[in-house]
């Protein structure tokens, strides 16, 4: 990731001196121009930066290095490099399928995804507020529904090719995940409909009254009772007592 991201950097600072307005255009992955021999394309898409803001691609180029070498440090170099890797070559294959240009900001976004899927409540500061990295997924993966709602078939091409690192590592845990906890809400649903609603901790064996009744009564149960027989202030001391001869003593 540091490479990446200093790469990113690099091509930034050649882009801003630019005056043709060409340079960008040779680095971005456009098949049909691979196909004629412009081979590097097939590489230098993964270093176009992800905005022309000086100050908005500091705070991404960091954000993408933490995560990404937090992945690496959570995975081990290897795992990481081929996580990255299919995320490559998906996105290559993605442009080939689709026939338009791409770049690497769907594939960075892989990398956001499975670090929120892997520390969802990691919180990051935007513009100075806290906001959990969880959240900032939801509103990237909103981003990606729109980015191809006019073009259906087209950004599915796109953004699945660019996500089937993810799709890859993570789909089978997600999958067992819902499942695991749909099992749980209609198990604890069950559960649920067999509790009796109407449930007290105090009644007076005397009277019937409950706690519900009045959440200022009083409830006591009797010594000279045989057995746990509860009895309200009313009646404790009033009571016939309750014996397991059957006899009674007032």
């Amino acid at each position: 990731m540091m490479y990446i991201t200093l790469l990113n950097g690099v091509v930034f600072l050649l882009s801003y001196v630019d005056t043709t307005g060409m340079f960008l255009y040779k680095l971005m992955l456009i098949p049909a121009l691979v196909i004629k021999g412009e081979v590097w394309r097939l590489i230098t898409f993964l270093f176009i930066p992800p905005s022309t803001s000086i100050f908005f691609l500091i705070f991404t180029l960091y954000f993408y290095y933490l995560i990404g070498s937090s992945l690496e440090h959570e995975w081990g170099s290897f795992k990481f490099n081929i996580y990255y890797l299919t995320g490559v070559l998906g996105t290559i294959a993605a442009a080939f399928m689709g026939g338009g240009a791409a770049t690497g900001m769907y594939l960075n976004l892989s990398l956001l995804f499975a670090f929120a899927y892997l520390y969802p409540n990691y919180q990051v500061l935007l513009l100075f507020f806290p906001i959990k990295v969880k959240y900032l997924a939801i509103v990237y993966a909103g981003f990606l529904v729109y980015s191809f709602l006019g073009s259906p078939l087209y950004g599915l091409i796109t953004v699945g090719g660019s996500l089937i690192n993810f799709i890859l590592f993570f789909g089978k845990d997600i999958i067992i995940r819902i499942a695991t906890g749909r099992k749980a809400y209609f198990n604890r649903r069950s559960f649920e409909t067999q509790i009796p609603k109407d449930v007290t901790i105090h009644r007076c064996v005397v009277c019937g009254k409950t706690e519900k009744d009045d959440r200022n009564l009083e409830f006591r149960y009797c010594v000279d009772c045989d057995g746990d027989y509860e009895y309200c202030m009313e009646h404790l001391y009033t009571h016939e007592h309750i014996k397991s001869d059957n006899s009674t003593k007032g």
